[in-house]
């Protein structure tokens, strides 16, 4: 019939032989851009994410294309996530099925020079999830798929990926029983964790320490920045110097990390030091672009006029370097004594104690003091390291060596929290698995797997009551848990928190045993377990 249409020229086409010209057009397109899909294959994304903007954006358990730093990491999460569902599909030999969940890794996969997350982040918490992924996996209990959830280098696509993850959380077979990650404290984290606490999905923050980031289901491993600052003022309280204070703060008003922890310098030493009137700000690098960052003129100026022997920096570690470079410049500026630059971190981030750095403190008789969630130490066997933590090191090392992480891989704190966290969620799966399965004797096929409501609440059991630590986390950075639901918004209690000097060896106080600090416990660490394994 249609052949019979278009011989009928020239006589002009009516309505019906329009439509099926039309019809034939579309179906022609339609054909083509299918057999040139079938053709290109998946694309750079895989089949499961989208490239938006740049970034591929969703959530896999494949590996897909990334920045060349990360690949080899993707690789190896996505192979070890192919053997665990092998091994429930189709397991070779007479071995038995084993059951599996998944928790999501759901950050940033890509950064440029405004992330908050920057590549070597990106690939150290990688490397840090991969190990505790791998020693889960290596042990009794279901087995766990680490699915891959980037969420764009400014995390603003997260919405999709949360709606993704929500459907997996459905599955009962295979469900998703968390989400770890969630690496920093701005608005669109703080947006995707309501999210996913509104979709009863347990999710821990590794890295996030903005005392105001809490939601009902969000879990924080690391020390916030209040119990970081009351560290701080264990160590001015010890060393108390000239009493001249000055405080640095980072001006953007999206950052919720930088104008948190503002806020709770100016709490815990406005007073001691009048920081209302001896205070500067800087624009940070993080964000978008708000004119010309890390003009640090001022800052110096003031600092070297008022003879200010202690900094407070409220900013993040990236525009840090730029500060001490600053400094240097100026030199000691007659001060008396050392100057002491007071900040908060993860860890130690390794652009701060590479070589020019370092230098430049040396050149303003300059100290940094960081409370922190790890100690560089402890990878040498000083300052009484975890007692896990040598647990962690022998898998972790195989994998720094194959993967070429570089020098000081684990110094910024995020390989060790970024395996906390998953261990915190696994260890919550394995007990609750434990429970509703009669200590797992039923065959494969007939255990009933937790859910995301199992295990949220599994983790709201308090771990830390009295002078008892019952179902604590034993992880690389301490031994630490949780008191309850709601219970400090979700903060972990009885995290270890180092003082940590660079140059280590700087003055009389770098010599000195320095004051650990244990989160909701001060001091004494009065009611917490032993966290050590001297």
């Amino acid at each position: 019939m249609l052949l019979r249409l278009f011989r009928r020229h020239p006589r002009e086409w009516g309505p019906v032989e329009w439509l099926a010209g039309g019809v034939v057009v579309v179906l022609v397109v339609g054909a083509l851009v299918l057999l040139a899909n079938l053709l290109q294959g998946p694309g750079r994304c895989g089949a499961d994410l989208k490239d938006i903007d740049g970034d591929c954006v969703g959530v896999t358990a494949r590996a897909f294309e990334a920045d060349p730093a990360v690949e080899s990491l993707i690789d190896a999460i996505a192979a070890e996530n192919a053997r665990v569902q092998r091994e429930w599909a189709d397991p070779q030999g007479n071995a038995p099925r084993i059951p599996y969940v998944r928790i999501a890794l759901m950050m940033p996969f890509t950064a440029d020079e405004h992330s908050a997350m920057t590549t070597d982040m990106i690939r150290r918490a990688l490397a840090g999830s991969l190990t505790a992924q791998l020693q889960a996996n290596r042990s009794g209990g279901p087995h766990y798929q680490l699915l891959l959830a980037p969420d764009g280098r400014n995390l603003r696509q997260w919405p999709g990926v949360v709606e993704r993850l929500a459907e997996l959380a459905a599955d009962d077979s295979t469900p998703l029983v968390g989400v770890t990650g969630t690496p920093s404290s701005t608005e669109e984290t703080r947006e995707a964790i309501d999210a996913l606490s509104e979709h009863g999905i347990p999710t821990v923050g590794p890295v996030i320490t903005a005392t105001d980031m809490n939601s009902r289901y969000f879990f924080k491993t690391s020390p916030n920045n209040d119990q970081l600052a009351r560290a701080l003022m264990l160590y001015v309280n010890e060393h108390p110097g000239q009493g001249k204070g000055f405080l640095v703060w980072d001006n953007r008003t999206e950052d919720v990390y930088s104008q948190n922890l503002r806020e709770v310098f100016e709490r815990h030493f406005g007073k001691k030091y009048r920081l209302d009137e001896h205070n500067s700000n800087f624009t940070g690098t993080s964000g978008t672009d708000k004119g010309i960052p890390q003009r640090f003129t001022h800052a110096v100026t003031q600092i070297c006029t008022e003879k200010a022997d202690t900094v407070l920096f409220a900013g993040r570690d990236q525009d840090l370097p730029a500060f001490i470079e600053r400094l240097a410049r100026a030199g000691d500026c007659g001060r008396a004594g050392e100057l002491r630059i007071l900040k908060v971190g993860i860890g130690l981030e390794p652009t701060l104690s590479a070589e020019a750095p370092t230098r430049w403190l040396a050149e303003a008789n300059a100290t940094i003091v960081d409370a922190s969630s790890v100690d560089p130490a402890w990878w040498k066997g000083e300052n009484d390291p975890p007692a896990a933590l040598g647990r962690f090191l022998n898998r972790f090392e195989k994998i720094h060596e194959e993967h070429k992480l570089g020098p000081k891989a684990l110094d910024d704190g995020y390989a060790v929290m970024y395996h906390d966290a998953f261990v915190l969620l696994a260890d919550a799966v394995d007990r609750t698995f434990a429970d509703v399965n009669e200590g797992g004797k039923q065959t494969p096929e007939a255990v009933r797997m937790p859910t995301k409501d199992d295990v949220y609440n599994t983790l709201i059991l308090p771990s830390v009551a009295g002078d008892t630590c019952s179902g604590c986390l034993r992880g690389a950075a301490g031994t630490y848990g949780f008191e309850g639901p709601g219970e400090n918004d979700q903060w972990a209690v009885c995290k270890p928190v180092p003082l940590v000097l660079h140059p280590s060896d700087s003055g009389a106080a770098g010599r000195e045993p320095l004051p650990l600090l244990r989160t909701f416990r001060g001091a004494s660490g009065e009611g917490c377990p032993k966290s050590s394994g001297s």
